[in-house]
């Protein structure tokens, strides 16, 4: 869009000319009281398990299950049920988010709601996940093949022929998978339209994964060795969370189905995984044709903005597809959760307004300053060099300014 479309286009539209909150109500619907709150007993009759926290299981009855069956070759063609929910209409264009890890679906929670009367939203929990199953007698968790389960799940059980793609953190791996995929596909069973990346370890060199945390003779040794916390604790896994804020009690809940805590061992080895391809995923997104958006928490510690940086600058800058990234000033790790209206609100800016071209970058960024609050988003722009003239009467020279 040029900057006199733009221009003439927020101009024409109150909603379009805040384009951060176009779509957005007010208030952030569904957040939980910050409050710490005791956790009542609820057992489910059908699985066994018992909740303490009521927002837990109303996620998990508002879901269903698939049966997925794994093509990784360790697996020997296991089975496993996989969780999942959608909102909205159908008939509307559908966004399929990807969780990271330790969580799950479960994390979008506060989010969906700012999206779902325009949007048809499918999430679902990855096997070792939220309420999926989580099997640890050497099961391996691997991204390509969750990579696949997403193929399926959007052929097969939501039938999707197009769709908007939001990843986090692990999430933002599988989606890596899926895009390699997809593009080494001649004949394309559905259209993604849309990728959107979140705050994740993405380039594993730049990550901050708390080396001291982790026991220093891991096998891998260096800073991969350091970075397998999950694989390698040097310390036992607390016991359940049955008391704290509503959220503390939610996430303790979804982590103990399945004895969660006890398959973060074996899910927390998909760095491997990652190191390992991560170049070559990385190229595929500087080629991909599907436009992109990068958005990052500012104050994330384990996956600093130093990731999105080098993602941006070496990844997406120049690509001739339309490509953005957006910073998050008071959201960390998990901006989904810190702030789910405002990135909501890149979503929709993103699929409902447009990105500028570089020309018309002076005007958007304008547009957006006006409404500006501490929490808004910060559009970062295209870093295209040019020289800077000044033309006029004045001219510079060591000597001083003549005319």
């Amino acid at each position: 869009m040029d900057r006199k479309a733009f221009v003439k286009l927020a101009a024409a539209s109150p909603a379009l000319a805040s384009p951060i909150y176009a779509g957005c109500s007010d208030g952030n619907p569904g957040s939980d009281a910050s409050g710490a709150v005791i956790g009542t007993p609820s057992l489910d009759s059908q699985t066994g398990f018992t909740f303490y926290s009521p927002l837990a299981e109303e996620w998990y009855r508002g879901g269903q299950y698939f049966e997925w069956t794994s093509t990784t070759r360790n697996n020997q063609g296991r089975s496993l049920n996989v969780f999942y929910r959608t909102f909205g209409n159908r008939s509307n264009p559908a966004l399929l988010i990807l969780h990271g890890y330790p969580t799950s679906s479960y994390d979008f929670r506060e989010m969906i709601p700012f999206l779902e009367e325009d949007y048809f939203v499918a999430v679902l929990d990855f096997p070792g996940f939220g309420f999926s199953d989580k099997p640890q007698d050497g099961y391996s968790y691997m991204l390509e093949d969750d990579a696949k389960l997403v193929d399926y799940f959007v052929r097969e059980v939501v039938g999707l022929s197009r769709f908007h793609l939001l990843t986090h953190d692990r999430g933002g791996s599988v989606g890596f998978a899926l895009l390699g995929n997809y593009l080494a596909q001649t004949e394309r069973q559905y259209d993604i339209t849309y990728h959107f990346i979140s705050n994740g370890g993405l380039f594993l060199p730049l990550t901050n994964l708390g080396q001291g945390r982790y026991q220093r003779d891991a096998p891998q040794g260096g800073r991969l060795g350091h970075m397998l916390g999950a694989v390698a604790p040097e310390r036992p896994a607390r016991p359940r969370v049955t008391e704290g804020t509503p959220q503390q009690v939610a996430n303790a809940d979804i982590q103990a189905f399945n004895d969660g805590i006890g398959a973060r061992f074996y899910v927390g080895k998909y760095l491997l995984e990652r190191a390992a391809n991560e170049y070559r995923w990385l190229d595929n997104l500087r080629e991909s044709p599907v436009p992109t958006a990068l958005i990052w928490g500012l104050q994330d510690t384990p996956n600093p903005p130093r990731i999105g940086n080098h993602i941006w600058y070496n990844y997406l800058d120049k690509r001739p597809v339309e490509s953005s990234y957006w910073l998050l000033p008071t959201a960390g790790h998990y901006p989904q959760r810190d702030e789910p209206e405002e990135m909501a609100g890149i979503v929709r800016t993103c699929l409902e307004v447009g990105i500028p071209t570089p020309e018309g970058e002076d005007a958007f960024m304008r547009t957006l300053a006006r409404n500006r609050t501490a929490t808004s988003p910060v559009y970062m722009g295209r870093s295209i060099i040019e020289n800077v003239y000044f033309p006029g009467a004045v001219a510079y020279s060591p000597d001083g300014y003549s005319f």
